[in-house]
């Protein structure tokens, strides 16, 4: 219930993430071995860009235990697939974690959809220089462009914690408006760690596995997976009736939430100008200006 308790206690004008900042300040500079006076001279030059590869577990780990200290959601999002960071005298200042979109966008014509990646997750410790954010981000997706397909590559800021997007705005992203997101939240009393969530934690392919473990058919079901979802079409009817119950009854079983929508941003690159001038040409969708004004 932390999520809902800090969107209904936190009055201030800055956003959740730059309380965070404030907080953690003097306990990172003592665990970094560093003084304000030196802090206030580094710049982004003094960091070092690093892409963590997935089979490197313990660096993995390391991120994932940034994210859940500086990032104002405290956990690492569904199905993440790259990860980076800024590094400062070896330890990680940084951090981007980007994920399979929940959906993928209509953002370019046909045929682009799977091309798209999402910034699930990013945080700065608070002693870092003002830009390495949006130096992070920049540096993480062209490092995507140079070495994947991907192209597109979208994030979300959430205005109940006072979220515009700053960042996205300075790295120059586009605004597509702030109709976006899941409309309502869950929380399961019994997994109070887990805090709120989308109903994608229902459909879960690791959720799958579980309810027909539940139903003692966890074998059976083992011969219909798919890369991330069941293979549904190929399941025998009465498998599917039954499996599907059983995900009704866990999601019956959590506290349910509506909840705002958020603000979302695209960033389109290519590995030239010509790819980048021709893939802003396929734009189907509408831009904004950008939000100044924090809050619901």
């Amino acid at each position: 219930m932390e999520l809902q308790k800090r969107y209904n206690e936190f009055k201030k004008n800055h956003c959740w993430q730059y309380e965070i900042r404030l907080k953690n300040y003097n306990n990172d500079l003592k665990e970094a071995n560093l003084t304000e006076d030196i802090v206030k001279t580094l710049t982004t030059k003094d960091f070092n860009f690093e892409y963590v590869d997935k089979t490197n577990k313990h660096k993995c780990y390391e991120i994932s235990k940034f994210i859940e200290r500086h990032e104002w959601l405290g956990k690492m999002p569904n199905r993440p697939t790259h990860r980076f960071c800024a590094k400062f005298n070896n330890n990680i200042a940084g951090a981007i974690v980007m994920a399979t979109p929940n959906a993928f966008s209509n953002i370019l014509s046909k045929g682009f959809q799977n091309r798209e990646k999402l910034i699930s997750r990013g945080a700065c410790v608070s002693w870092s220089p003002k830009n390495l954010a949006s130096w992070l981000i920049m540096k993480s997706i062209k490092f995507m462009v140079q070495h994947t397909e991907f192209r597109i590559f979208t994030s979300y800021s959430d205005p109940e914690a006072k979220e515009l997007g700053t960042i996205y705005q300075a790295c120059n992203f586009l605004y597509l408006g702030n109709n976006f997101g899941a409309k309502k939240l869950y929380f399961n009393p019994k997994k109070p760690h887990l805090n709120w969530f989308s109903d994608r934690e229902f459909r879960k392919l690791s959720k799958y596995q579980l309810y027909a473990s539940m139903l003692g058919i966890g074998k059976e079901f083992k011969k219909y997976l798919g890369k991330y979802t069941p293979l549904w079409n190929n399941m025998p009817l009465e498998m599917k009736l039954k499996i599907k119950k059983q995900e009704s009854i866990y999601r019956n079983s959590c506290l349910v939430r509506e909840v705002n929508s958020k603000h979302k941003y695209a960033y389109i690159l290519g590995k030239n100008r010509k790819e980048t001038k021709e893939l802003i040409k396929m734009l189907k969708v509408k831009t904004y200006p950008y939000p100044k004004e924090r809050g619901l």
